[in-house]
């Protein structure tokens, strides 16, 4: 099987079944890894599904917005005050504070978190095929590979999670990996897929309780909040293209763009008081050095 069969097989799917992007994309998750395996036996030289999606189909994703900073702020008072999803609370902070795919994090193990140093490291992920297999894969792309800085709170959040831990007596090896932080009832891992019903839970019970709904809030939608939270504060657009893990600047620059008047607004003040503050700096070192020259005279 050649790339351009798997190619041709995929925009089938799309142009004549009538399957949507995301479902093709799910199904292309499915295939690589599996046709992987079939090149590390040495059945074939290349995966011929290891190309890039978007080149090849048309995008028709509803997009997955970011939510605003304060619908975050009482999504996380109310994971926290719940007496149900309270259990969830270190989890959605962590993702909400550090864009991590939810792929990276249910790879994560003991060995990839440093509390002293204030890091995470990140050069794997775990995901789990339509045969229930749960898999070891590199990251989504070679910039997906890297070390996270992060802040003493999320670190706090870590702690409460390895102090909290419910490993099994015997815990799982994956492909070498063991120590995850999360694991199911039958002693195995958490994916994906199991956060992501945690997440349909909480938000449903939120919209249970208040009027004011709050939108669909997705694992994703959390990575996609933290990188439009970035851009707004002002992050240089490299150092938030190394923290997102993306392989190129233009998906980051893209955050970019989703900025309006609002946040112009709010800019354009924040860069007007500190233009403020620099010149009453200024005026204090005239003055001083007035004084001093009056002193001297």
């Amino acid at each position: 099987m050649k790339t351009s069969d798997a190619k041709l097989f995929l925009i089938k799917l799309q142009q004549e079944d009538g399957k949507s992007y995301s479902s093709i994309h799910t199904i292309r998750g499915v295939l690589r890894p599996d046709f992987q395996m079939a090149v590390d036996d040495d059945i074939l030289v290349k995966n011929p599904f290891g190309f890039q999606l978007a080149g090849v189909l048309v995008n028709d994703a509803v997009t997955r917005e970011a939510i605003t900073k304060d619908q975050m702020r009482k999504f996380l008072k109310f994971v926290h005050d719940d007496v149900v999803c309270c259990k969830y609370y270190e989890v959605v902070y962590i993702l909400f504070h550090t864009g991590m795919r939810i792929s990276e994090f249910c790879g994560l193990t003991l060995k990839d978190i440093d509390l002293e140093n204030r890091t995470v490291n990140i050069d794997h992920q775990l995901q789990r095929t339509s045969d229930m297999r749960y898999i070891i894969e590199t990251t989504k792309t070679d910039a997906g590979t890297r070390v996270l800085p992060i802040t003493e709170d999320v670190a706090q959040m870590f702690q409460a999670i390895i102090e909290d831990r419910n490993a099994p007596k015997v815990e799982k090896s994956i492909d070498g990996y063991s120590g995850f932080l999360f694991y199911d009832d039958n002693g195995m891992p958490l994916v994906a897929m199991h956060w992501q019903h945690r997440f349909n839970h909480m938000v449903g019970r939120y919209n249970d309780i208040y009027r004011v709904q709050m939108p669909n809030i997705t694992p994703h939608v959390c990575r996609h909040t933290y990188c439009s939270n970035m851009a707004k504060s002002g992050m240089n657009p490299k150092t938030l293209q190394y923290l997102m893990g993306h392989s190129d600047i233009s998906v980051t620059m893209n955050v970019y763009t989703h900025i309006g008047f609002d946040d112009a607004e709010e800019e354009l003040k924040r860069m007007e008081e500190f233009r403020k503050a620099q010149a009453e700096v200024e005026q204090k070192k005239e003055k001083t050095m007035s004084q001093k020259m009056f002193k001297v005279v």
